[in-house]
């Protein structure tokens, strides 16, 4: 979640933003103001998958707090996360661990609520260069006999060649799935304006997006195509509570 990610085409793993409660938690670490966030991703073609999300972080001396909520759904087959996670900078890295609680409802069958631990970091090795790597699921939670939760590992690299360009790029493989290819761009071409883009292989899916911010307000906007899911649009706006 969170449009600045979707905007290029998810390369979230060297992200330092509130966001990184839903991507990779090590991104909340650098947070110096408290902040809170809300998103909607919208699936014209696709009924019942669209998807909320709301975002909270909060430094502490010791490091940042950050807290979410998600939606997934319709009143026939739903998902509702809720995480807790901490960030913390030691040295050129950020680390990051998390905890959530997923139900699963379908009409008819009930619900099934199961725990998961997220784990990642973020290494800036220069000041151009970053590296980042999440795990997604570690404990692999049963939903049933049969079924487990997804496990996710994600492994990407930032490139920032001038202050107002972002380079990114990442392999995201789900233990049992193909490895995903992403990779984007962030061009900041005005004080608060930027503008982005994004690419993603297997499958082959392409994002645009655009942000607006100012020292209290940051809204972010991304449009998504691909050949199965046709166009999908994500929408965020996040709120900093006070400022250094």
């Amino acid at each position: 979640m969170g449009a600045r990610a979707n905007g290029m085409g998810y390369t979230s793993s060297a992200l330092f933003d509130t966001w990184g409660i839903f991507n990779n938690i090590a991104g909340i670490a650098k947070l110096e103001s408290t902040s809170a966030a809300f998103a909607y991703d919208a699936h014209p073609s696709l009924a019942g998958a669209n998807r909320t999300a709301m975002a909270f972080a909060m430094p502490l001396k010791i490091g940042v707090v950050g807290a979410g909520a998600y939606r997934f759904g319709d009143d026939l087959y739903n998902e509702h996360v809720l995480s807790a996670g901490f960030g913390s900078q030691f040295g050129l890295a950020a680390l990051g661990a998390q905890i959530n609680y997923i139900q699963y409802r379908t009409e008819g069958f009930g619900s099934k609520g199961v725990w998961s631990i997220n784990l990642g970091g973020i290494a800036e090795l220069t000041p151009q260069i970053s590296v980042g790597a999440y795990i997604i699921n570690i404990n692999q939670p049963e939903i049933n006999d049969q079924e487990k939760l997804p496990t996710k590992l994600v492994a990407g690299l930032g490139f920032k060649p001038i202050e107002k360009v972002f380079l990114t790029t990442e392999i995201e493989k789900d233990l049992d799935y193909d490895p995903i290819w992403k990779t984007g761009l962030e061009y900041k071409f005005h004080d608060k304006f930027c503008a982005r883009t994004g690419y993603n292989i297997n499958p082959n899916t392409a994002f645009f997006g655009l942000g607006f911010q100012t020292k209290k307000f940051t809204i972010d906007y991304a449009l998504q195509h691909s050949s199965s899911l046709r166009i999908s649009h994500q929408a965020s706006v996040l709120y900093q509570f006070n400022t250094k």
